[in-house]
């Protein structure tokens, strides 16, 4: 079964970045073949030559989980405190092992510590309107620079294939992806009775209860767009579309709940990695507004762990975690 890819991330412009062609592959984003070791990539930044075979990376950002996951050549990387609970065994080994050269944010990027790594190619994965914080010049001054950040949530396929192929690290990705799609196509089959048939709505994480907003996701978004690999349907659409996330997401008003998914038949709603609940989905959770929805009575609510993946390896687990949550569909 063809995995289908959502064209709904975080703080950019959408999905038109779906990345041009290569001398090795249609997919890959470089387009120059090698070139006396090297190679011109088209990344954010422009089309930059870079190594044809990397050997020392440094990685920041949505990279670092990226390019650990895909086993390339890294010597430093930034702190991804988010994709630990989703990382595997030996790849959190790896990540705890490697110098950490930046913080979670881009401001906190530490540039002697970079220098210090004599890395041959700087990968940096984030978003656009961030890249701001940064002061690529002086990173260009110790290795070719290539940025290659997110934009709406369901692009990390293109995204992390493209951060492995700069970082020539491109057959451990695809193996990975094999994996991801063999899993989802055998949970499309297994669900394929039940969920396509269905509307969802699902509520995520970003709400703020202080000014009483929820956040609202469609296809696309971060809670929705592995579980439409599997058959799933978000209805409606953003009203006010806005760059990045924003054509995917919106936040609306508590008293809207009934508006925005009266016509549900199931809901789902991310919680963390551990199960618990987030503040702004609990102050949804505790709303008479919410407990009244038809959904929610029909006892069809779940919640989604580990939305937030943002590689293939990654995104295995969020499978499994939203096959355990849908598993009662299969029994009604």
């Amino acid at each position: 079964m063809p995995i289908r890819r959502s064209s709904g991330l975080v703080g950019a412009a959408s999905l038109a970045l779906i990345l041009t062609g290569c001398g090795f592959s249609s997919e890959s984003g470089s387009d120059s073949s090698d070139k006396g070791g090297t190679r011109v990539f088209a990344a954010d930044n422009g089309k930059i030559t870079i190594p044809a075979d990397p050997k020392r990376v440094v990685a920041t950002g949505y990279a670092v989980p990226a390019l650990i996951e895909a086993d390339a050549p890294l010597v430093g990387i930034s702190s991804w405190k988010r994709g630990e609970p989703m990382m595997s065994k030996e790849d959190l080994a790896e990540y705890k092992k490697l110098p950490k050269v930046a913080g979670e944010l881009a401001t906190e990027t530490n540039y002697e510590a970079i220098a210090e790594a004599e890395p041959d190619l700087i990968v940096i994965g984030v978003p656009a309107p961030v890249l701001g914080d940064i002061d690529v010049k002086r990173l260009e001054g110790i290795a070719p620079v290539v940025a290659i950040g997110p934009t709406v949530p369901s692009a990390w396929r293109e995204l992390s294939r493209k951060q492995s192929d700069a970082a020539g690290a491109l057959k451990q990705f695809d193996a990975a992806k094999n994996t991801y799609e063999d899993k989802a196509a055998e949970l499309a089959k297994k669900y394929k009775d039940v969920l396509p048939q269905l509307r969802l709505g699902h509520v995520g994480s970003y709400g703020d209860a202080a000014k009483g907003t929820f956040q609202r996701e469609f296809n696309g978004s971060w809670g929705t767009n592995i579980a439409e690999d599997i058959g799933a349907e978000y209805y409606g659409k953003v009203k006010k579309a806005g760059p990045g996330s924003q054509s995917v997401s919106e936040y609306p008003s508590i008293e809207e709940l009934p508006a925005a998914f009266r016509e549900a038949d199931v809901m789902t709603y991310s919680v963390n990695a551990d199960g618990s609940v987030p503040k702004s989905v609990q102050y949804v959770l505790d709303s008479k507004l919410w407990k009244n929805l038809p959904a929610v009575k029909a006892g069809k609510a779940f919640p989604f762990r580990y939305t937030e993946a943002a590689t293939y390896g990654e995104a295995v687990v969020t499978l499994d975690a939203i096959d355990k949550s849908l598993a009662p569909l299969l029994n009604r």
